[in-house]
């Protein structure tokens, strides 16, 4: 009888795992609150297409001796200003001004609910943000989904842009043009509304770091899962279907000869991010995300880039691998000066 009660007790204990599992996954409100950020977290309250808005962000001084330059981050799509942590420790370090904002639609900062979303609009924002700083001029590093925004900032306001370095961005290809087939809104955030955990981490796992996981990872799989998980989720999966919209109908590599500043691309050569992948037709599918050709293409298509590849890393170089990333980056910014 003993063994009997000890059998089910253990098997009990077992049945409880998931639950206490799905217990300690985190719950975030809409603008991310409750998660903590690495520096404080300031607001930009604009106007913008007939509505008040808010766009968070971080503006961290340089560590002893300044060198007169600022550095602005711009997130990837599956990203918040916070995941630039160690990098904006870095450039801090280095006597860089650093900031880091959340795109409008994103993180911590205004999710509306009737807004057209585009790269142009989100480039026009932030430039408003640098205004209220006075800040002229800036390096922008933008990675994954902010390549692509960065890139669209450098092609507006070229006057204000000392420097461009693109970190695996995504747009090096036109999904739609090589045959990805278009996905309503409405498409996008039905299949928005059934994101957790287990899948952000199943997709980052197999397109971002080529099968490899690391625990520190999980921070940021927390940090959007938490978004879904909350009480906001319905707005935060509607501007998620925004702008999978708005990435994959607003390419920008048809104008990365008009990029007229210094370009620095770092490539990690084992990414094989490519949005709308899963609906194209597998022979489509198949050649798409080929990074170590897209960041070829993209040297020899925008006047005067540099690219330096990792072949090893993935699509997060700097959360992949920081020494790595950060030597090979302040490396290119000081070629730039």
């Amino acid at each position: 009888m003993k063994k009997a009660m000890s059998s089910l007790t253990l098997i009990a204990g077992l049945a409880l795992v998931p639950a206490l599992h799905a217990e300690q996954r985190q719950s975030y409100g809409p603008h991310l609150e409750g998660f903590d950020y690495p520096h404080p977290v300031k607001r930009h309250e604009f106007s913008s297409q007939q509505q008040p808005l808010f766009m968070a962000y971080m503006d961290v001084q340089p560590e002893g001796k300044a060198n007169g330059r600022t550095v602005l981050l711009m997130h990837g799509k599956n990203f918040c200003a916070a995941t630039w942590e160690a990098t904006i420790a870095v450039l801090s370090q280095n006597g860089y001004r650093v900031i880091a904002p959340d795109q409008i639609g994103f993180c911590s900062s205004s999710k509306p609910e009737g807004y057209q979303f585009s790269f142009a609009q989100l480039a026009h924002n932030t430039q408003g943000l640098l205004q209220s700083l006075d800040i002229d001029k800036v390096t922008v590093i933008g990675h994954s989904m902010g390549g692509m925004l960065a890139s669209r900032f450098a092609l507006s306001y070229s006057q204000n842009v000392e420097q461009l370095v693109l970190v695996n961005p995504i747009g090096l290809e036109d999904w739609q043009a090589e045959g990805v087939p278009y996905a309503t809104i409405d498409q996008l955030y039905a299949n928005e509304l059934k994101t957790d955990f287990e899948k952000i981490k199943a997709y980052q796992q197999k397109f971002y770091y080529n099968g490899r996981w690391k625990p520190e990872y999980d921070r940021w799989v927390n940090m959007l899962a938490g978004m879904y998980a909350g009480n906001g989720k319905e707005i935060v999966a509607l501007n998620q279907a925004q702008t999978s919209e708005m990435l994959f109908t607003q390419p920008v590599i048809h104008e990365f000869g008009q990029l007229k500043m210094p370009t620095l691309l770092l490539i990690g050569g084992k990414d094989r991010t490519a949005p709308g992948a899963n609906r194209a037709p597998e022979q489509v599918a198949q050649r798409l995300g080929n990074y170590p050709e897209l960041g070829r293409k993209a040297e020899q298509a925008i006047p005067g880039a540099t690219l330096v590849p990792f072949p090893e890393l993935g699509h997060s170089p700097q959360v992949e691998a920081p020494e790595v990333f950060h030597e090979a980056l302040l490396r290119g910014l000081k070629e730039a000066d």
